[in-house]
């Protein structure tokens, strides 16, 4: 049995950690509470727009947009991986890299190549040791998302569709649910899909009626086009972008809590063999 000076030094050790893990945990609630907001505050707008482009799709114009239209073969596609950039948040980076792996699995099993573009440290990082062709990237974008930092990275993808070497593009990244739960999510943005999945899971179709339906374009169709559709894009993303935040801070807080949790538990026990150990001697 480990003497009483042993026993003392583990209790310290523990408790300090114990501190550091409720400071994480106080610092993530704060966070958490900003990120929630942001996301929540963002959500309408996407959603109305991506309605914008739904009913775009069924409209009776001459201009046909190339993110409208779907490819007869898909050779490669891309893939816009966000994930967070530091640690301790449990396993929310772990289950979105899983259904990476799964997708990069499938992909190569069909004969379809992959190009990545990595938001956050720690997804880079994976697909760096995967193996994956990561042909842009975007790391240490701290705890409030700037648009600016992340057009370069995912223009990439967008002018490499653009030219025709690039067939798909889908975005993986974490949805917060409540603080207790987040999902990892998959979905493809262009060409763009006929329907969407809400952050409360609901699938949502263009509300419109069969009949003759269109916008008015002015001054043309081609211009307010190709405007709105990278107006599309980058709110789609940064969207993304917001809702990992808000899972990240959701989960770390979550995770540092039951640290503290168990080291309070640790303590009580180390402290009781300590006073059974000190009561022997005496």
């Amino acid at each position: 049995m480990a003497g009483s000076k042993e026993i003392r030094n583990k209790i310290k050790s523990v408790q300090s950690t114990r501190k550091i893990t409720k400071a994480m945990e106080m610092v993530a609630a704060s966070k958490m509470k900003k990120a929630q907001d942001r996301m929540r505050a963002s959500r309408p707008y996407v959603g109305r727009l991506f309605e914008i482009m739904l009913h775009i799709q069924k409209a009776n114009t001459e201009y046909r947009h190339p993110f409208l239209v779907p490819r007869e073969q898909v050779k490669r596609v891309g893939a816009i991986v966000i994930t967070t950039d530091k640690g301790l948040c449990g396993g929310l980076n772990t289950n979105i890299l899983r259904t990476v792996l799964n997708a990069h699995r499938d992909w190569k099993a069909k004969g379809v190549e992959v190009d990545y573009v990595a938001i956050g440290s720690k997804g880079l990082g994976f697909l760096q040791r995967m193996g994956g062709n990561v042909v842009a990237s975007a790391v240490g974008l701290g705890d409030r998302p700037h648009l600016d930092r992340m057009v370069g990275p995912v223009k990439t993808l967008i002018d490499k569709y653009a030219s025709g070497s690039v067939d798909e593009v889908y975005v993986f990244f974490t949805n917060f649910v409540n603080t207790m739960k987040q999902e990892p999510r998959q979905g493809r943005i262009i060409p763009i899909p006929r329907q969407f999945r809400t952050a409360t899971g609901e699938v949502r179709k263009a509300e419109i009626g069969d009949g003759s339906w269109d916008y008015i374009y002015e001054p043309d169709a081609q211009v307010l086009l190709d405007g709105i559709m990278l107006r599309y894009l980058e709110a789609i993303v940064y969207q993304a972008v917001n809702e990992n935040m808000a899972s990240e801070q959701s989960a770390r807080m979550v995770a540092m809590k039951a640290a503290s949790d168990n080291a309070g538990k640790i303590i009580n026990e180390l402290q009781l063999i300590y006073n059974k150990t000190r009561q022997a001697a005496i």
